[in-house]
C-alpha cells in the first residue's frame, strides 16, 4: 500500500490553474493540518511530560532528521536559547549530511543507517536525554538507525511522522503519527507534512520551556536581549510588571541583564524595607 505522503494529489492540471485558484487550493489543504494534529494531542502530551521529567534530571532534547524534517528540527532547537534563555546545547537539532545540508541537499546522506548514531555520540548522548526522530515518510534510514541505537542504550525515543505504521514509528517508544493526507503537489512533503511537523515542534518546545519555568505569566522573562527590539520588549515587560516608568524599567534591565533578574531584584529592594518597618513598629 502506497504511503499517504506519496499518494496522488487531490488536484490535477495544476499548471492550468490561475494563481488565485492555486492559492485558494493550497490554503484549503493547509486548513486541514491543525485538525489532523488535534487527533494526536494525547500522544504529544505524553511525550512532553517525558521530556520535562528527563530535563529536570539534567537531560537534553535532540531532534534528528533529514531534508525538510531535519531543517525544521534545527530551526526549533536554535530558537530555544534566544527565546527562553536556556544554555546552548540543551535542545539540539541534527540533520543528515551535517551543517552543510541545512542550506544544500547532500546526496544520499539520509540513507546511511549508522551516521545518525555517530552524530549523536559526538554530543555524548546519554540515558538522561530524549531523541525525537522527524521524518515525514517515516522511512528515513538515518533516523531509524539512530533511534534503534538509542533504544539499545536506554535513551528515550520519540518521533513525528506523517504516515501510519511507518518504520520510524515502529522503532520510536513515543510515536506521533499525524496524517495530513496527500500533498497539493504529489509527494512534496515540505508542504502539509512540513507544516504539521513545525506546529508540533512549536507545541513541544513551548510546553517544555513553560514547564521548565522559562515563562512567567505569559512573558518570556529569560529571553536573550540580542537586539533593540528585544530590549524594548523586555523594558515594557518590566514596566508593566512593576508599574514603573519606561526609563526606570530600562535602567533596571541594563543593570541586571534580564527581565527576571530585574523584576526579582526590584521586588526584593522594595519589600525588604517594608518588612523591617513592620518589625520595628
Amino acid at each position: 500500500m502506497k504511503p499517504t505522503t506519496e499518494s496522488s494529489s487531490k488536484y490535477n492540471s495544476l499548471e492550468k490553474m490561475s494563481v488565485k485558484e492555486l492559492l485558494k487550493s493550497i490554503n484549503k489543504e493547509d486548513k486541514t493540518v491543525p485538525l489532523a494534529i488535534e487527533k494526536t494531542l494525547p500522544k504529544i502530551e505524553k511525550l512532553v511530560n517525558v521530556i520535562v521529567k528527563q530535563m529536570k534530571q539534567g537531560g537534553r532534547l535532540f531532534y534528528i532528521g533529514a531534508g525538510t524534517s531535519g531543517r525544521l528540527g534545527i530551526v526549533d532547537a536554535s530558537e530555544c536559547p534566544p527565546t527562553y534563555g536556556v544554555p546552548q546545547g540543551m535542545v539540539i537539532g541534527l540533520i543528515a549530511g551535517g551543517d552543510r545540508a541545512i542550506r544544500k541537499a547532500v546526496e544520499f546522506a539520509e540513507d546511511d543507517t549508522e551516521q545518525g548514531w555517530k552524530d549523536l555520540k559526538e554530543h555524548k548522548i546519554n540515558s538522561k536525554d530524549v531523541v525525537i526522530g522527524i521524518a515525514a515518510s517515516g522511512s528515513t534510514p538515518y533516523v531509524i538507525g539512530a533511534l534503534e541505537q538509542c533504544n539499545k542504550n536506554n535513551i528515550t525515543t520519540g518521533c513525528i511522522v506523517c504516515n501510519l505504521g511507518s518504520n520510524v514509528a515502529k522503532v520510536a517508544k513515543h510515536k506521533i503519527e499525524v496524517v495530513v493526507g496527500p500533498e497539493f503537489v504529489t509527494g512534496s512533503t515540505r508542504m502539509k507534512s512540513g507544516t504539521a511537523q513545525k506546529l508540533i515542534l512549536n507545541m513541544i518546545s513551548t510546553s517544555v520551556m513553560i514547564k521548565m519555568g522559562r515563562v512567567k505569566g505569559n512573558k518570556m522573562v529569560d529571553m536573550q536581549l540580542s537586539n533593540n527590539k528585544l530590549v524594548d520588549r523586555g523594558t515594557k515587560m518590566i514596566a508593566d510588571e512593576l508599574k514603573i516608568a519606561y526609563n526606570k524599567a530600562n535602567d533596571l534591565l541594563n543593570q541586571y541583564g534580564s527581565v527576571r533578574k530585574a523584576v526579582d531584584a526590584y521586588k526584593t529592594v522594595v519589600t525588604i524595607p517594608s518588612k523591617r518597618k513592620t518589625r520595628s513598629s
